[in-house]
């Protein structure tokens, strides 16, 4: 009767919600006051799949809902984006019976990486997917090796791991198991010897703390690599991205999956093969999913194509306070060979904690907009000058640099009979305050 009335409460709520447009974490919450235990009561499907992650998580977890439903598979996930403990109870009490069993086939669940200890405690999920560890949220989450240590805490023994490769802090997680799955990308024509960035978390060998040595990497600690004391090294990888050509907008994975980009970014790609991994996995064939994966547009919101006047643009959610995120995002507009105006806008930081830390800046790589491509840089929001000190450390032309603090007159700058494609790049929390004055 406990299990029955909490899950009704459950879904009760979560009507509610949905009718006045709140989130979807509360309905969870207090399922979990009510009966503490409700997790370990509910009878689960067969395929319990786990995403976690500093990046790519959401995007992830969509396409393979999205591949997996394409090919008849009922599937609950938590679309919305409530991927801590209290969130993920409400996705799973919303798609149970009232007797306390999921009704879908797979059960697919979006985690924060902080928090995985906690949900992992009362799930075990069969296949677990680890996409990157980076630098984010310095106020929350500290170092990425402090984040390893909470997701370690949530992998279970009889749990199939399935883990970025050519990540060296996601791939310690799978050394001595046998029940691991692995993914990553063979050396490709962009890659570099050096690393890029404005810092290298990847010097350090994450088992002896000895130096590391890169033949290639893809971006920031993303390659190939090996210890020189202890050979720690990159695994061989059993889904494998075999070539790219981000002019054409091409992946090719296994060497005969062609896979068509909307977004022409090899950070992008890596969720692409995750999730092709996972449905390949599950017993999804791969060319099916090659073609539910090709030209596939992202319905999160994360990627938004707009118009302003005459002029087009894509707007990129970066997240605030994650650096390797930015960097991507600025790597993809300074490729805009046809030549484009970038925006930034940073009009809130630490949506949570509300510090107003703007040192995450400093290690974004801005000197990439130094290029031909890019001919006007606006700077926008409460932080413009923050933005306007950390670019006077740059080469960049003094000239191409604009400065407005409000948004709209940033706006109104960019509507102009200019035709230059437009780039604007920000976080959860300001995109909304851009897309209103479309």
């Amino acid at each position: 009767m406990k299990l029955f009335l909490t899950i009704l409460i459950c879904r009760f709520l979560r009507f509610i919600g949905k009718l006045m447009g709140k989130g979807s974490s509360l309905p969870g919450k207090i399922a979990l006051k009510l009966c503490p235990d409700i997790l370990d009561r509910v009878k689960l499907p067969e395929y319990i799949i786990a995403v976690t992650g500093s990046n790519g998580k959401t995007s992830t977890v969509e396409m393979i809902a999205h591949i997996l439903t394409e090919n008849g598979k009922s599937v609950a996930w938590n679309k919305e984006g409530s991927n801590q403990i209290e969130g993920v109870t409400t996705l799973i009490l919303a798609n149970s019976t009232l007797s306390g069993r999921v009704r879908n086939d797979i059960l697919l669940i979006e985690s924060d990486e902080r928090f995985a200890r906690y949900t992992f405690k009362h799930i075990t999920p069969t296949h677990y997917v680890i996409t990157n560890l980076y630098r984010d949220q310095l106020t929350r989450n500290g170092h990425p090796e402090w984040v390893a240590d909470a997701i370690s805490d949530s992998i279970r023994d009889n749990t199939q791991l399935i883990l970025n490769a050519d990540d060296p802090l996601v791939s310690v997680f799978g050394k001595d198991r046998d029940n691991v799955i692995w993914f990553g990308a063979d050396r490709l024509e962009s890659d570099t010897e050096e690393c890029t960035g404005m810092y290298d978390d990847g010097v350090y060998c994450p088992v002896c703390k000895k130096f590391m040595r890169y033949s290639s990497r893809h971006y920031a600690h993303i390659g190939h690599y090996k210890c020189t004391n202890c050979g720690y090294k990159r695994h061989d990888t059993d889904y494998t991205v075999t070539s790219v050509d981000l002019d054409k907008g091409l992946a090719v994975i296994d060497g005969k999956y062609d896979i068509s980009l909307a977004l022409k970014s090899l950070y992008n790609i890596y969720n692409i093969l995750a999730a092709f991994t996972v449905a390949s996995v599950v017993g999804i064939d791969k060319g099916k999913t090659a073609e539910n994966l090709s030209n596939y547009v992202m319905k999160n919101g994360r990627v938004v194509n707009f118009t302003i006047g005459k002029r087009h643009g894509t707007l990129l959610t970066a997240k605030h306070e994650n650096s390797i995120s930015y960097d991507q995002s600025i790597k993809l507009a300074a490729s805009e060979k046809s030549g484009c105006d970038v925006m930034f806008i940073v009009d809130a930081v630490s949506r949570k904690y509300f510090t107003s830390d703007v040192s995450w800046l400093w290690d974004i790589n801005f000197d990439m907009l130094n290029c031909e491509n890019v001919h006007k840089i606006i700077l926008s929001g409460k932080y413009c000058n923050d933005l306007a000190v950390r670019f006077s450390y740059t080469d960049i032309p003094r000239d191409k640099i604009k400065i407005f603090e409000d948004i709209k007159k940033a706006y109104d700058f960019l509507n102009s009979d200019r035709e230059e494609y437009i780039y604007t790049i920000t976080c959860f929390s300001d995109k909304g305050k851009f897309l209103t004055l479309l």
